[in-house]
């Protein structure tokens, strides 16, 4: 762990020096630890450079920052078990719904009255994924989950969509990046985004059952890593970090590595905070272009763990390529180092959707 000092609070980094932490991220750590009221800043392993604030950081102030949550208010990643009769990857996903398209809003409470995009995965990192427990790390703890090697769950990672997107906007356009002028109307305009995002989840993962003819149960978690929380007076805010202080957390890897559920017990230091994936290493446009010179789209929709990869934008494939991503093996490593979290199951990928797959497949429909 390394502890710094910037001009106006304190900045916490937990990587180990062997870990690809950009300094870029680390110098916007000392920017935002010298806003007027921040007190301290947690960098998780999977740190790295955002539009203004970083990724993967808890940022602990007595001033409440919109911009330091961002657009995407309540993006989290659930996690529920998926009972299949008989799994192919092949078949299935070619029987996965369009969730580029909302679904049917009727008799629903929505929180904020926003039904556009309810039930859509969304762009960038966003995903919804079936995978298998692969190795099962804690066994007390897995089972007290219903988790066991084998098992099929699935794992689905969006947020607000556009509701975040407006709440921000609207906050941006009169205050830039400064306080919230009215804590409070932003914090009721927040917990709505929160809500819609837990709500967004489920919807996709009835609407992927449907299709597939699954059983779906309870998700054995539902955490959102883009949220402000009043702790002890103070507002924590969380950008690409999860609750990490009592909370089952699943920390994503990529489309073509493990994944992995872990039990966080943060602390302060930490910002009550663990990681919440693997973090990027190549910015979208490197990815792009590394990507077309090393892959052909075909290498991409199957990856190198047998899954399959439902995406119709092809852009889209090479940006969210796993080599653009840190090892989520050492992400994981460095929050056990820190005794930020224990690791419970791995999963791995079977079906991976991104967008609805526009090119016709083998064993089943477009």
């Amino acid at each position: 762990m390394s502890q710094q000092q910037s001009t106006r609070a304190t900045v916490e980094i937990f990587a180990a020096p062997a870990s690809w932490i950009e300094s870029g991220a680390v110098d916007q750590c000392h920017q935002v630890a010298a806003l007027n009221g921040m007190i301290h800043v947690a960098g998780m392993p999977d740190l790295h450079p955002g539009k203004g604030a970083p990724i993967g950081a808890a940022m602990l102030s007595s001033v409440l920052y919109p911009f330091l949550v961002g657009s995407d208010i309540g993006c989290g990643i659930a996690v529920y078990p998926f009972t299949l009769k008989r799994v192919v990857p092949e078949r299935l996903a070619g029987r996965f719904p369009d969730l580029d398209v909302p679904a049917e809003a009727t008799g629903l409470d929505v929180p904020a009255g926003y039904t556009d995009q309810l039930g859509t995965v969304g762009r960038g990192n966003h995903f919804v994924e079936l995978a298998r427990v692969g190795a099962v790390l804690d066994g007390g703890h897995a089972e007290r989950l219903g988790l066991a090697a084998g098992d099929t769950v699935l794992i689905v990672h969006s947020g607000s969509r556009g509701l975040g997107e407006r709440i921000l906007r609207a906050h941006t356009e009169v205050h830039g990046a400064g306080p919230a002028a009215d804590p409070a109307a932003y914090l009721a305009a927040h917990d709505d985004a929160v809500r819609w995002g837990h709500l967004n989840r489920r919807i996709m993962a009835e609407r992927v059952a449907d299709a597939l003819g699954a059983d779906l149960g309870d998700p054995v978690t539902d955490v959102c890593h883009n949220s402000v929380e009043i702790r002890d007076g103070l507002y924590l805010h969380r950008k690409g970090a999860a609750p990490g202080d009592g909370a089952d957390v699943l920390i994503a890897g990529t489309r073509g590595t493990h994944s992995f559920l872990v039990a966080g017990h943060a602390g302060p230091a930490a910002g009550h905070s663990v990681a919440h994936g693997a973090g990027r290493k190549m910015s979208r446009t490197d990815a792009l272009r590394r990507g077309r010179a090393k892959h052909t789209i075909e290498e991409l929709r199957r990856t190198a763990v047998g899954s399959i990869v439902v995406c119709g934008d092809r852009q889209l494939l090479f940006e969210e390529a796993p080599t653009a991503y840190k090892r989520i093996e050492q992400v994981v490593g460095d929050l056990v180092t820190h005794h930020l979290a224990t690791p419970i199951v791995s999963t791995v990928p079977l079906v991976t959707y991104k967008t609805a797959d526009l090119a016709p497949r083998k064993g089943g429909r477009r």
